[in-house]
C-alpha cells in the first residue's frame, strides 16, 4: 500500500489495483478509455490493464493532490478461493475490473474510510480491512465500467509492453499527424497486423482513439476559455474546422459552439457554481 503517488506513465502489472485520488483535476487513461476527471476519483483495475493519470491542477490551493493505492494479487486468499460460493461477489467484481471500474457517490466515502484505516494497520488487521473494502465495492451499485465489453485484457508480458509503448506514443503525439506505420514500427509489426492486434485488444481503432483524445482535449481547452473554437481546433491537431466540428458532435452530441453556450448558461444560472 502506498500514499501520495503521482501517476504519469502508463503502468501494467499483474496485481489488481485500487486507487483513490483526491483534490485534483486531470485525465484518466485506462486501457482504451480516456476521460477528464475532477476532484475525488476511486477506481478498481485488474492486473495487466494499462493505466495512467495525468494531473492538471489541484482543486484547493491549500491542499496538495493526494493518491492512495492498494495492490493485491487476485489469488491473495488462495488459488481456489474464488471458486467457493462465499466468493461469488468477488468473482463478479474481479470480472468487471478487467474493464476498469470507476465508483462514485457514497461508495467513495465508505472506501476512503477503510483505505485510511489500512494505512495504520499491519498483517491480519490490514487484510481484514481489505476484505471489507472489497465487499463495499462488490455491493456498490454506484459505478460505471470504463472500457467496452469487447475490451480484451492483456495477459502476456509481451503484450503489456507493446500496448504500454503504443498508448504512451499516442498520448504524447495525438495533437500531431499520427502515422499508423510509425506506431507499427515501434512494436514492431506490419501495419495490417498491428491494426488487427490493436482492435482485438482495445475494441477500437487507432484513429478512433486519437479522435477521442483530441475531442477530450478540445473540451478542456474550450472550458478554460483562453481559445476560441477555431484556435482550439488547430491546437488539438485538426487541420479542418469542419472535420473538428463533425467529430466533436459525434462524441459530445453537439457542436463546439453549442458546447460552450450550454456550459456558460449552466455556469451563470442562479445558485450554480462551476
Amino acid at each position: 500500500m502506498r500514499e501520495k503517488e503521482t501517476h504519469q506513465k502508463f503502468a501494467g502489472h499483474p496485481d489488481f489495483e485500487i486507487t483513490l485520488i483526491e483534490n485534483c483535476r486531470g485525465k484518466r487513461f485506462v486501457g482504451a478509455h480516456t476521460e477528464i476527471f475532477n476532484d475525488t476519483e476511486l477506481v478498481l483495475l485488474s492486473g495487466h490493464l494499462p493505466h495512467s493519470w495525468q494531473f492538471y491542477k489541484t482543486i484547493g490551493p491549500e491542499t496538495q493532490a493526494h493518491a492512495t493505492t492498494v495492490h493485491f494479487a487476485p489469488d491473495f486468499l488462495g488459488k481456489d478461493f474464488l471458486e467457493k460460493p462465499e466468493a461469488r461477489l468477488l468473482t463478479g467484481l474481479f470480472t468487471n475490473a478487467a474493464r476498469g471500474i470507476r465508483f462514485y457517490g457514497k461508495t467513495i466515502a465508505d472506501a476512503k474510510a477503510l483505505l485510511l484505516a489500512m494505512v495504520f494497520e499491519e498483517e491480519l488487521a490490514r487484510l481484514g480491512l481489505l476484505l471489507q473494502l472489497l465487499e463495499v465495492l462488490a455491493l456498490s451499485g454506484s459505478y460505471n465500467l470504463l472500457n467496452p465489453a469487447g475490451f480484451n485484457i492483456l495477459k502476456k508480458a509481451g503484450e503489456v509492453e507493446i500496448m504500454n509503448r503504443v498508448l504512451t506514443y499516442i498520448r504524447h503525439h495525438f495533437r500531431q499527424p499520427v502515422s499508423l506505420q510509425e506506431i507499427a514500427d515501434l512494436v514492431p509489426m506490419s501495419a495490417p497486423a498491428f491494426c488487427r492486434f490493436f482492435k482485438a485488444k482495445t475494441g477500437k481503432t487507432v484513429t478512433g482513439m486519437v479522435k477521442e483524445l483530441r475531442i477530450s482535449y478540445a473540451a478542456r481547452l474550450l472550458l478554460e476559455g483562453r481559445l476560441n473554437v477555431s484556435e482550439t481546433c488547430y491546437q488539438c491537431g485538426y487541420s479542418s474546422l469542419s472535420n473538428f466540428t463533425i467529430h466533436f458532435r459525434e462524441l459530445r452530441g453537439m457542436t463546439p459552439q453549442e458546447f460552450l453556450e450550454r456550459y456558460f448558461v449552466a455556469a451563470c444560472a442562479p445558485g450554480i457554481l462551476v
